[in-house]
């Protein structure tokens, strides 16, 4: 990933194909009610204009997927890594019992297409003639709907049909990007996404979903309930998520070393991709205490130095 990107972002925008995410569509009377006693987050409050962080966790409370959550005509749809689709979709199909609900893959049903830099409202409001007014908020237009995140970044779910007349406009006013570099703002975002190798390591908390509104701890029980909410009212948080830079090159599941913790691992990589400017940015859990004290490597003691830098929400 080049310095352009930067450059772009600050004074155009760039677009990317968000094919390879997964995408689950929830259908059915009882979906609310179901979808509310699995995820992490409120679904009740998941209106027809809104979006929503959410999680999936194992009995144990460790996080088994991410996503992002939105409605339209009466259907939920999840997209996650595109890596989980088959088995989380598998996961929760087993849950639905007798509930009057289904879960497809919906994946060929939409294109969806991510689009973000200073001028990326004023090309969806010229597109679509609509934009989300706050983030988190969507937009149903008949031709596609706009999810608005942070950091001037919004997601286009189209039809098909309509998806050519949006490329078509985007390729003439934006700059088209891959797949990792749209990751790559994700982890700037300080959004992180579950992958194959981080399945199980975290409790939310650890990756900050108190601070991104992905877990409600007033909602009632849901798959892991009891450990997150153990967590947040009796125990103190040994471990955050914080955005780093390494000049070497890092993975998720990838696991961080520093002095204090005696030869234990004090922390893993959950999402990293290349930097415009070189090196690697990563959002990596780390034992606080680790963070605020000493130097964190990268897979040893003697693997590249991390450096830690803000991210856009502040570190309860």
């Amino acid at each position: 990933m080049t310095q352009n990107i930067l450059d772009t972002l600050q004074t155009g925008a760039v677009f990317a194909d968000l094919a390879p995410l997964g995408l689950i569509a929830f259908s059915g009377e009882d979906t609310a009610t179901y979808l509310q006693g699995q995820l992490t987050n409120d679904v009740r409050k998941l209106a027809a204009g809104a979006a929503q962080y959410s999680g999936f966790c194992s009995p144990k409370g460790r996080l088994l997927a991410s996503f992002l959550l939105w409605n339209k005509d009466g259907e939920t749809y999840m997209q996650l890594a595109g890596e989980l689709q088959e088995t989380i979709q598998k996961r929760l199909s087993m849950f639905i019992l007798r509930s009057r609900v289904k879960a497809r893959d919906a994946r060929a049903e939409a294109v969806r297409i991510g689009v973000a830099g200073n001028r990326a409202a004023q090309l969806i409001e010229t597109m679509l003639g609509a934009l989300p007014p706050s983030d988190m908020s969507v937009v149903h237009t008949p031709a596609a709907s706009v999810i608005r995140l942070a950091a001037e970044r919004y997601q286009i779910v189209a039809t098909a049909e309509s998806a050519v007349t949006f490329s078509a406009a985007l390729e003439r006013d934006a700059s088209q990007i891959d797949f990792p570099a749209w990751q790559w703002l994700e982890i700037r975002a300080g959004i992180p996404t579950i992958l194959p190798a981080t399945q199980e390591q975290f409790v939310p908390q650890m990756v900050n979903f108190d601070l991104t509104n992905s877990v409600n701890f007033q909602k009632g029980c849901y798959t892991g309930q009891e450990i997150v909410a153990r967590t947040q009212y009796l125990g103190k948080l040994k471990r955050r998520m914080y955005l780093v830079h390494s000049d070497g090159p890092a993975a998720p599941g990838d696991e961080l070393y520093s002095a204090d913790m005696e030869g234990q691992a004090s922390g893993m990589i959950v999402n990293a991709q290349p930097a415009p400017g070189g090196g690697w940015d990563a959002l990596a859990v780390i034992q606080i205490s680790s963070a605020d004290a000493h130097p964190v490597h990268l897979k040893s003691l003697d693997g590249a130095l991390l450096t830690i830098e803000p991210l856009p929400y502040a570190l309860a």
